[in-house]
């Protein structure tokens, strides 16, 4: 190999973060532009099943391995009434979905959704609406979800069909509450407490459920981290999880100062662990609160197309980014960055899943294909399963505007110890050098090179099609192991994922 830029990394069995939770690798869908009709439910489409799914986009989200998928939002969730979804179909109202406004038709609900989850193997993570609503409806929802029958909720639900419960184990209490976009918006003592009351009296319903409390919307909010302080301080004891947001994009063409904003990501998860440790110590209690990054991804360039929305249309083509190459190198490095906290973030969910903000692409009537990051998204889904290693890394670094000390390599690591494989994930962040990377892999004694999948192209606007598939992964990866060290050359901009296997 000619002379290019060095790295070095130590990846031993001993060096353990946690066990990944197979959560952090799930996804979102709101009723929100195509995401549902025309997205994941067509009944007029040549490949729509018995029940009007499209069957393609089944086949890609099963792809993925999407273990939980967040419903019904979101930002619609807050003025949303589950009652609406329920039911026979041409019962069921059409009413003026606030949150984007348009008009939502309500031929697709809970049951539906539940029903849908099931074929693609996902659970379910249910959002309740403390905007509009609070703890009356969110009680009537679990149990009409989650309680066996005899009681007023339970035995509507069998009388739509549904004999056995859904038992749906993850909930939200609401979305974004401190969001002046949001409809019901709450200062955090207001949230705080009817976050607690409402949590109180779901698990009254069903205790064996798990709970997340909004967080801040994201970190440019005033009130971060003080809105998660208060919101603890006052539903500690009846919450699991604290949720967390925030999307990237790159408005102003700087790749390496983009390429470096999984730092802020990084920065922001310990910042909620630190709030989240302060009020657990402040109660002296032996509980503590785990996060749930359940709303992150590349957003921006759609912005200037959404603006030209008529407004209350049924399902217009809202938040229908197209994802170039950068874009996937820094959803694999935001994922690397949730394996390198997983012992702390045990649910993330990629917004979204079908066509707004989407690894998955539709078009009616006609095909699916997918995005750029739809392949990071697939292989640390399928192979990031395990116990999170701690690489020792030695990377070059550089300064970006917003970042200094940037390494031009991002890594994380899975051992899986039943399967007896190791996976190790990479992004190379550098514009124009490969980098020549030397891992000791001495601690796994017996092991041997399985592949190098990379992700590259010469382009880094590059961008996928309904009719062409530019950025695809190829196993062409230029690795030697040997000896117990494996040496491997990372192409310039690259997103690389390296097997290895007991032999």
């Amino acid at each position: 190999m000619p002379d290019s830029m060095k790295a070095s990394m130590i990846l031993d069995k001993s060096y353990q973060i946690a066990p990944v939770d197979e959560r952090i690798y799930g996804s979102f869908i709101e009723h929100l532009g195509r995401a549902v009709y025309g997205g994941i439910y067509e009944p007029d489409h040549p490949k729509a099943d018995e029940q009007g799914f499209r069957k393609d986009v089944i086949d890609l989200v099963k792809q993925l391995q999407v273990p939980i998928v967040r419903y019904p939002g979101g930002n619609m969730v807050s003025a949303y009434n589950w009652e609406d979804g329920v039911g026979p179909k041409e019962d069921r109202p059409r009413r003026l979905e606030l949150a984007w406004r348009t008009v939502e038709t309500n031929q697709v609900g809970t049951n539906e959704f539940a029903d849908w989850a099931k074929k693609v193997d996902a659970d379910v993570m249910m959002a309740v609406n403390l905007g509009t609503r609070g703890i009356d409806a969110a009680r009537n929802l679990i149990e009409y979800t989650n309680h066996p029958g005899g009681t007023y909720w339970s035995d509507l639900r069998r009388s739509h069909g549904y004999d056995q419960p859904h038992n749906i184990k993850t909930w939200c209490l609401g979305n974004e509450m401190d969001g002046p976009w949001q409809v019901g918006q709450k200062t955090a003592y207001e949230y705080g407490r009817i976050a607690k009351e409402a949590g109180k009296v779901m698990k009254l319903v069903d205790p064996t459920i798990e709970l997340v409390a909004c967080g801040s919307s994201n970190t440019d909010m005033p009130t971060f981290p003080e809105y998660e302080a208060i919101t603890l301080d006052l539903a500690y004891e009846e919450v699991d999880f604290i949720s967390l947001h925030q999307y990237y994009g790159n408005r102003t063409n700087d790749p390496a100062n983009y390429l470096a904003k999984n730092m802020d990501m990084d920065h922001f998860i310990k910042t909620v662990i630190s709030t989240c440790d302060y009020i657990k110590a402040k109660h002296r209690s032996k509980k503590t609160i785990n996060l749930s990054f359940d709303e992150w991804n590349v957003w921006y360039h759609s912005n200037e197309a959404d603006k030209e929305i008529d407004p209350w249309s049924v399902a217009p083509p809202q938040l229908e980014d197209v994802y170039n190459l950068e874009d996937a190198l820094l959803v694999g490095s935001m994922l690397i960055t949730f394996l390198q906290h997983a012992d702390r973030v045990k649910m993330a969910c990629m917004a979204q899943l079908v066509n707004v903000i989407a690894p998955i692409m539709t078009e009616n009537n006609s095909h699916s294909w997918k995005q750029t990051i739809y392949y990071p998204y697939m292989h640390t889904s399928i192979f990031g399963r395990g116990i999170s290693l701690k690489p020792i890394l030695s990377s070059p670094k550089y300064d970006s505007k917003d970042f200094t000390d940037v390494p031009y390599v991002d890594s994380a690591a899975v051992y899986n110890e039943e399967k007896e494989d190791v996976t190790i994930f990479i992004v190379n962040k550098h514009l124009e050098e490969s980098i020549d990377l030397s891992i000791d892999l001495r601690s796994f004694e017996g092991y041997s090179f399985s592949e190098h999948i990379v992700l590259e192209h010469d382009d880094l606007k590059a961008v996928n099609t309904s009719s062409v598939e530019s950025v695809k992964p190829h196993s062409n990866g230029v690795s030697e192991f040997q000896d117990g060290y494996l040496n491997t050359r990372l192409s310039r901009t690259s997103w690389n994922v390296i097997r290895l296997k007991k032999a």
